[in-house]
Order: C-alpha cells, then sequence, then structure tokens
C-alpha cells in the first residue's frame, strides 16, 4: 500500500518528501495509516488532534493514545479542546458540521503558525463513495458528485487511492495500533448510516460498487471541467454587480444550473433556488432568503443583498444649527448662506427656506406611511408610492435617508425636496445641504 499511497501522491502532485505538513491524526485507523506513510516519505509531520469531547472518557483516551505515540516515535504533537455540542447549539448546525468547521478552522491556524506547505487529512475511496451518496440524497450540483478532491486549497487527501480494508490490513502487517470510534457502530448520524446500511445493500446488487460509485465519479469530474468553463461564461453575462439580468438568464441554455452556481455559494438552498428560477415573471418586490443574503425581485433583474450589517429603521441622527458636517450616518455638508441668484440643480442638493425649519433636524430611513409634497406640486403623496414611480427595487427603497423637520419630510435625501420648505422671494436665509456620499457609515 505505501507504493500505491507514494505513486498516487505524484500522480497528483501532492506535497511529498520533505514537506513540513499538518497532520490530522484522530487516533483511529486511517489516521494513523497516513501519519505513517508520511513518516516513512521524509515528511516533517506535527501531528493535530482535537478532542470533541463528544464521547467522554473515550476521546480523552483517543487524545492520550495519540500524544503518547507521537511521544514514542519522537513526533511533533498539538492538541486542543473543542465544546463541540455548544458550539452547534449557538449557530443551530449539526454536531457533524460543528467538527468539520472546529476542525478546519483549526487546523489553518496551526497550519500558519508552523508555515507548513498543507494540512493532511486521512480521507480514502469508501469515504469518498459515501460523501458522493450524501451529496445525491441531499441534493447537489454535478460538483457534489465528483467525490471528494486529492487537494482542496491548503488540504491533501494522500488516502484516496486506498479502501478501508487496504487501510486495516496494512497496520496489521506493520503492527501498527489504533483506537476506534464506538459511535462508528452507531447510524444516528447521515455518514454512519450510508456506510452501515446503504453501501452493504448495494454491494449486494454488485460487490464492487465503491469502485463503480468512484468511476463515475471521475467520469463527472472530467465532465465538470467542460461544463465549469460553459456556465462561467453564462454568469459572466448574467451577473453584473450583483445583478443577475433576468432577460439575459432565461436566453441561457440552462438557466436554473446558471442561479444555481451563483446562488448555491452565498448559501441558498437548492430548493429556494429552484423557487427563484420559477420566479422569473414574480412580482417585483419578491424576497427569497439565505443565511446571510437575501435576492430581490426587481422588474428587470434579481438584486443580491449581503445583509453584511442589518438596516435599524430605528436609527435617527440630529443635525443642530451649528452642524457644518456629518459623516454617519452620510457624508453631508451643511451651511446657512443668503438667497442665491441661481439656485444650483441636482439630486445631491437641498435648497431650503431656514427660517420654515425646526431644529435640530432629523436624519432617519423612511418608514410606511411617510409622505411628502415633491418639489413642484401642491399635492401630498406617499414615499412608497414615489418609490414606484421611481421604479426603485425593494433594497433601494430601503436605504433611502429622509431629513425632517419635526416630522414633516424636507428631503428625501438625494432623490427630490418637499415644496413646503422651497425658496420663495420672501426667504431671507436659505439651508444649502449637499450630500458628498450616499454610502451609510
Amino acid at each position: 500500500m505505501f507504493q500505491k499511497v507514494k505513486s498516487f501522491i505524484d500522480e497528483k502532485r501532492l506535497p511529498g518528501e520533505g514537506a513540513v505538513l499538518i497532520a490530522g491524526i484522530s487516533g483511529g485507523a486511517d489516521s494513523m495509516a497516513l501519519l505513517d506513510i508520511l513518516t516513512l516519505l521524509g515528511c516533517r509531520c506535527i501531528v493535530a488532534h482535537c478532542n470533541f469531547h463528544l464521547r467522554g472518557e473515550e476521546s480523552d483516551e483517543d487524545a492520550r493514545f495519540v500524544k503518547g505515540w507521537c511521544k514514542k516515535n519522537d513526533l511533533e504533537f498539538t492538541s486542543i479542546d473543542f465544546d463541540t455540542r455548544q458550539y452547534a447549539a449557538d449557530r443551530g448546525i449539526s454536531i457533524e458540521m460543528a467538527a468539520r468547521e472546529l476542525r478546519y478552522s483549526w487546523f489553518e491556524m496551526v497550519r500558519k503558525q508552523y508555515d507548513a506547505e498543507a494540512i493532511a487529512v486521512a480521507h480514502h475511496k469508501d469515504d469518498s463513495a459515501e460523501t458522493l451518496l450524501m451529496n445525491l440524497v441531499r441534493g447537489t450540483g454535478i460538483s457534489g458528485l465528483c467525490g471528494i478532491l486529492p487537494q482542496n486549497g491548503k488540504v491533501v487527501r494522500p488516502l484516496l487511492c486506498v479502501t478501508r480494508s487496504e487501510i486495516e490490513t496494512y497496520l496489521n502487517e506493520r503492527g501498527i495500533p489504533f483506537r476506534t470510534d464506538s459511535t462508528n457502530r452507531e447510524d444516528i448520524y447521515a455518514r454512519n448510516h450510508i456506510r452501515l446500511n446503504v453501501i452493504p445493500q448495494l454491494k449486494k446488487l454488485n460487490p464492487s460498487v465503491v469502485e463503480a460509485i468512484l468511476r463515475t465519479a471521475g467520469n463527472l469530474s472530467e465532465v465538470e471541467k467542460v461544463y465549469r468553463r460553459a456556465v462561467q461564461a453564462d454568469i459572466e453575462a448574467v451577473l453584473h454587480a450583483d445583478r443577475i439580468d433576468i432577460e439575459r438568464l432565461r436566453e441561457r441554455v440552462s438557466p436554473l444550473s446558471v442561479l444555481f452556481e451563483i446562488l448555491s455559494p452565498l448559501g441558498f438552498h437548492p430548493a429556494v433556488i429552484e423557487d427563484i428560477y420559477r420566479g422569473t415573471d414574480a412580482t417585483p418586490g419578491k424576497v427569497f432568503y439565505s443565511p446571510s443574503c437575501r435576492l430581490i425581485k426587481d422588474r428587470t433583474a434579481f438584486v443580491i443583498d449581503r445583509m453584511e450589517e442589518p438596516l435599524d429603521d430605528n436609527r435617527v441622527y440630529l443635525i443642530d444649527e451649528v452642524a457644518q458636517e456629518i459623516s454617519t450616518p452620510l457624508r453631508l455638508t451643511v451651511r446657512f448662506t443668503d438667497p442665491p441668484a441661481s439656485i444650483g440643480k441636482g439630486r445631491h442638493l437641498l435648497y431650503a427656506d431656514a427660517d420654515k425649519l425646526q431644529f435640530p433636524l432629523r436624519l432617519r430611513r423612511w418608514r410606511a406611511g411617510d409622505w411628502f409634497v415633491p418639489f413642484g406640486m401642491n399635492g401630498r403623496k406617499k414615499l412608497s408610492d414615489f418609490f414606484t414611480d421611481l421604479k426603485l427595487n425593494l433594497k433601494e427603497k430601503q436605504e433611502r435617508w429622509l431629513l425632517l423637520s419635526g416630522d414633516e419630510v424636507v428631503w428625501v435625501v438625494g432623490l427630490r425636496p418637499d415644496n413646503r420648505f422651497r425658496i420663495t422671494p420672501q426667504t431671507s436665509r436659505v439651508l444649502l445641504v449637499e450630500l458628498k456620499s450616499e454610502e451609510a457609515v
């Protein structure tokens, strides 16, 4: 098996002889075989062990076993303890996902600490087949059907060329001890259920089902290269500045595939992406959510809003008479002047009769029910109708700020002033406000 893994490392151009590697070692059969092979290859391995505290004393015994093996074989060792259940509960994710996030985040920290070339983990052929089946059951794109990659960023998997059975035979021949995770015999986790129940049933149909699954994954990996190039060209045609052009999307050979590749990395569930695809003719304003983003249906586009900082509609900022400039939440310059001979044009400028204003002025986001008298008109108009006339999408509406005198709108900032505060021949003092930036701080 050693020669088989060595050839695989060379074929896939993974770090080999002399490389400094962080070796993720649990103490189980797979990771102990990985550690032995990497050591025989002449790699400098920093053994990194995670204690997830999911199996009580058994977890602690694993940690002591790995530490003892490293001491006996003069290997560098580092470890960490995680409260995995609490981490999962805080984030509303599964124990499996929590352990994965904690493990790889810490591995990367250790890699940087030691300036290591890569992080080596012990996934093998059976793991790759199980991953493909898990993705198939959950629903996935073509990349999810390609199995586990030999290298993904800084993570390398030198044992993907061998099976679990080959690993166990290797350990017996080498006399290398290992720990057995008692939960591997329980089917409460999805991967264990597939390993213990699904694959044995499939082997009744085809004893070589794991190899067959992996051949299919290999074929799909080649197809995925062609698919990736084609879909990337489609993405560039339809996506500009977080706007997905609906008409151009409809012209693609597979609009749903394009949406999947754009939105799946943003956390949108496949079922939601299908709803979005069916919603290309939906009424503007319809919103679809992922944990970190929302997608807003506009007239001609889907607008991606990443929601890095949720809007707070309750914030109110005061501008008193001595203010000359504010930088939060907008950059505004404020000054008083005599009536000008001519009024400058531009949506970024407000000229208002200062004697009609009640200070301090108030700056806040617009709210449902707000109204004003648009400049040049006599009748009042709801801001919601005003925004609709301007064809603003939901995100653009929610980002609008109002400048108020008391409870009356003086200026829909950056769009239009209120006619009630306009300059007249009787005006003796003018408030001039200039919008420098519409980006909230």
